[in-house]
C-alpha cells in the first residue's frame, strides 16, 4: 500500500501533464523560490493526544528558524526610529527655497536608507517574505506623506484650504448653487461628490472644518491606493518580488502632489479600482463574465463609475480612454465597462454639469492640439532660484527616469511584455490627453500620474532578475531545482537595482516637498487671514497678489476675490509703476457695507518669487506705498502678512 503523498508531491504536476493556460483573474502559480503550495500538517486532526507534558509543548525561545523569520523588522523598526527622532528634531519655521529638504534632520535620511536597503533585502531574499514587504510599503507611506502632518502644525497647500472653503460653503448655504450666486466657484457644486461626503463626515465626527483633518488626507488617500494597485499586479504575476517593487516604485514616483485633500484624490482611488475589476473579471479568455456573475460586477462597476463621475471632471474621461483601448486593440472583448463609463459621464455632463460645460466648451475646444499649453514657460510659469530650479529638475529625473526604466522592463522581459499587455495599454491610454486639453497647464502632471501604475509595474521587471509568470513556462521547468532569476545577493544583479531603487526613494523628498515654502502656511498666517474674513462684511471685496494663502476662498458665497498678478503683465506692470493708485482704482466700487481689503501675506511673496511672478523687492515696493498711501489703512498686521483697508472717499479727505 503506497504511503500518503508528501506536500511536496501533492503540489507538483502529474509527469507529462500540461498545466492549464493562465488568464486575467485565475490564479497563476508562484513561481519564486519557496513558494510551492504547502499543505498543512496533519497533527491536528482527531485521534491525537492532547498536550499533556510540558516536553510536547513548543520551545520558549524561537531558535535560529524564529530569529531568521523576524530579521526583516530590523531594518524596518531602526527606520522608523530613526524618523520619530528626525520629526522630533526638524525645524520648519525657516524654510527656505529648498523646502523641506535642507529643513530635515540628517536622521530622516539616514531612515530612508536603513528602509530602502531593508526592503531590498528583504523582497530579493532566498526565502518568501511573508507580509514583510508590506509592512515596509506601510513604512514607506508614513514617512512619505505622514512627515509633513507631523512636522507642520497647519495644513498644506492652498488648494486644499480653497476645497475647505468648499465643504464649509456647502455645510453653510444648506445646498448646491449655481453660477448667478457663487460665480465661477459654482463648478464645485456641479460635481459636489467628494465636498457632499466631506460635509457628511464633519457633520458625522462633530469636527468644526475639514482642516481638523486633512493634513492626514495624503497618507489616507495614497492608503486607498494600496489594494487595487495589489489586485492589478497580481493579475499578471504572481511573483512578490515584483509586485512589492512595483508597489514601492508607484508611491516613490508619485510625486505629482494630487494625493491632498481633493476630489481627484478619491476620485483616481476608484479609477484605480474600476481597472481592477476590469482587468480581472473581464479577461479576453473569459469572453465576457459568466452570466450568473456579469450582472453583479456590472452593478459594482457602475456604482464605482458614478462616485467618480460625480466627483471630478477629468478622471472619468481618463479611464474611459483606457477601457476603449483595451476593447479596440481585443484584450477585452466586453465592451460593457466601457459603454457603461461613458453613459453615466455623458448623462452627468449633459444634465448636471452642463452650465459649467456651456460656458467652458469655446475654450476647452480652442485648447485641443495646444500641446505647448503644457510646457507652459514665462510669466508667472517658470521655477525661478536655485532651489525652485533644482526640485523642479529633481522631480523631472525622477519621472524620466521611472519611464525609462518601464521601457527597459518591456524590452527586457519578453515575458511580461506579452502576458501583461492590457497592463501596458493603460499605461500608454492616457498620452494623447496632452494633446486633448493643456486643462491648466497641468494635463502634463496629471497624463504621468495615470501612466504610473502600469509604467511602475514595467519599471519593477527592469530592476529584477528573469520573471518568470507564463502557466507554460511553469510546465516546463516544474521540476527544476529552483527556478531562474531568483539571484542572489552578492554582484551587480543585486547591488546595481538597489542603488537604483534608493535613489529614487531618495529624490521622492525634493520633488514632492522641496516647495513647501510655497506650500506651508504658519498659523499667523492662519489666523490674520481668519481674521479678515470674520471681520469683511458681506458683500466686500478682498484684493490680493495672488491666491496662495490659507483660506483663500472662504465665504466666497459673500465675499468677492481679485488676485491682481493673474492679470496681463501690462496690469501689474502699471500697479509696479504706481502700487497705491492703480489698486485704489481696481478695488473703488465697493458698495456699503461691503469694504475693499488688500491682503499680503508670507505665503503669496513665496509663491510670486519661486514662480517668477514679481521679486521679494518689488513686493515690498508695493507695500510700502500702500503703506505711505492716505487711501489705506492699516487693520491688521503681524510677522506672516498684513491688511489694508482701503478707504471711503471721505475717510480719505479727513
Amino acid at each position: 500500500m503506497r504511503p500518503p503523498a508528501t506536500p511536496r508531491e501533492r503540489s507538483a504536476p502529474e509527469p507529462g501533464s500540461t498545466p492549464a493556460p493562465f488568464t486575467p483573474g485565475e490564479a497563476e502559480p508562484d513561481l519564486t523560490p519557496g513558494s510551492r503550495a504547502m499543505v498543512s500538517s496533519e497533527s491536528s486532526s482527531t485521534g491525537h493526544e492532547p498536550v499533556t507534558d510540558l516536553s510536547d509543548l513548543p520551545p520558549l525561545w524561537p531558535g535560529r528558524r524564529g530569529l531568521a523569520a523576524a530579521r526583516p523588522a530590523v531594518p524596518l523598526l531602526a527606520a522608523l526610529a530613526l524618523w520619530g527622532y528626525a520629526v522630533r528634531h526638524t525645524d520648519v519655521s525657516r524654510l527656505d527655497d529648498f523646502g523641506l529638504v535642507t529643513a530635515l534632520h540628517p536622521a530622516f535620511w539616514a531612515g530612508l536608507v536603513v528602509l530602502t536597503a531593508g526592503f531590498g533585502f528583504t523582497v530579493r531574499g532566498p526565502r518568501r517574505a511573508g507580509g514583510w514587504p508590506a509592512a515596509y510599503v506601510l513604512g514607506l507611506l508614513v514617512m512619505e506623506r505622514a512627515t509633513q502632518a507631523v512636522l507642520y502644525p497647519t495644513p498644506l497647500y492652498a488648494w486644499a484650504w480653497k476645497h475647505d472653503g468648499v465643504v464649509d460653503h456647502l455645510l453653510t448655504a444648506g445646498g448646491l448653487q449655481t453660477a448667478d450666486q457663487v460665480g465661477d466657484m459654482a463648478v464645485y457644486d456641479q460635481w459636489p461628490g467628494f465636498f457632499a461626503a466631506q460635509a457628511a463626515l464633519v457633520r458625522l465626527l462633530g469636527v468644526e472644518s475639514t482642516a481638523m483633518y486633512m493634513a492626514w488626507w495624503p497618507l489616507v488617500s495614497s492608503l486607498m491606493l494600496l489594494l487595487p494597485l495589489l489586485l492589478i499586479y497580481r493579475t499578471f504575476t504572481e511573483d512578490p518580488r515584483l509586485i512589492w517593487t512595483a508597489v514601492w516604485l508607484f508611491y516613490v514616483a508619485n510625486w505629482v502632489g494630487q494625493d491632498y485633500f481633493s476630489p481627484q484624490s478619491v476620485a483616481f482611488a476608484l479609477h484605480l479600482g474600476v481597472l481592477a475589476v476590469v482587468l480581472r473579471r473581464y479577461g479576453r479568455s473569459h469572453g465576457g463574465l459568466a452570466r450568473q456573475g456579469q450582472a453583479v460586477w456590472t452593478v459594482v462597476l457602475s456604482v464605482l463609475v458614478v462616485a467618480m463621475v460625480i466627483a471630478h471632471q477629468l478622471t472619468p474621461g481618463m479611464l474611459a480612454v483606457s477601457l476603449f483601448a483595451l476593447c479596440l486593440l481585443r484584450r477585452s472583448r466586453d465592451w460593457v465597462p466601457a459603454v457603461t463609463t461613458v453613459v453615466i459621464f455623458l448623462a452627468w455632463c449633459l444634465t448636471a454639469a452642463l452650465p459649467f460645460l456651456s460656458a467652458a466648451m469655446p475654450d476647452m475646444i480652442r485648447s485641443v492640439g495646444d500641446v505647448g499649453g503644457n510646457v507652459a514657460t514665462g510669466y508667472g510659469t517658470t521655477p525661478t532660484g536655485t532651489g525652485a530650479v533644482a526640485t523642479s529638475w529633481a522631480a523631472r529625473l525622477l519621472s524620466g527616469t521611472v519611464m525609462l526604466l518601464a521601457v527597459a522592463g518591456v524590452w527586457r522581459q519578453r515575458v511580461l511584455r506579452h502576458r501583461a499587455m492590457p497592463l501596458l495599454l493603460v499605461a500608454a491610454a492616457p498620452l494623447p490627453m496632452i494633446v486633448a486639453s493643456s486643462y491648466g497647464s497641468e494635463m502634463i502632471f496629471r497624463v504621468l500620474m495615470f501612466m504610473l501604475p502600469g509604467a511602475a509595474f514595467f519599471a519593477a521587471a527592469a530592476l529584477l532578475p528573469r520573471v518568470r509568470t507564463l502557466a507554460a513556462e511553469a510546465g516546463a521547468d516544474a521540476r527544476a531545482a529552483a527556478p531562474a532569476g531568483t539571484g542572489g545577493r552578492g554582484g551587480v544583479a543585486f547591488w546595481g537595482p538597489l542603488v537604483a531603487l534608493l535613489a529614487l526613494t531618495l529624490a521622492f523628498v525634493p520633488s514632492y516637498s522641496g516647495k513647501d515654502r510655497i506650500n506651508y502656511f504658519p498659523p499667523g498666517e492662519v489666523a490674520l487671514v481668519q481674521r479678515l474674513f470674520d471681520e469683511a462684511p458681506a458683500g466686500s471685496l478682498v484684493v490680493a497678489a495672488n491666491r496662495n494663502y490659507p483660506l483663500a476662498h472662504q465665504s466666497y458665497g459673500t465675499v468677492g476675490h481679485y488676485w491682481f498678478l493673474d492679470d496681463d503683465r501690462r496690469h501689474v506692470d502699471e500697479i509696479l509703476r504706481s502700487p497705491a493708485a492703480t489698486l485704489a482704482r481696481d478695488m473703488a466700487g465697493v458698495e456699503r457695507p461691503g469694504r475693499a481689503y488688500l491682503l499680503l501675506t508670507r505665503g503669496q511673496r513665496a509663491d510670486s518669487e519661486m514662480n517668477g511672478q514679481l521679486t521679494g523687492d518689488q513686493l515690498d515696493r508695493i507695500q510700502e506705498s500702500v503703506a505711505a498711501s492716505p487711501r489705506f489703512r492699516e487693520v491688521a498686521e503681524n510677522g506672516a502678512g498684513v491688511v489694508y483697508e482701503l478707504r471711503t472717499e471721505e475717510g480719505a479727505a479727513r
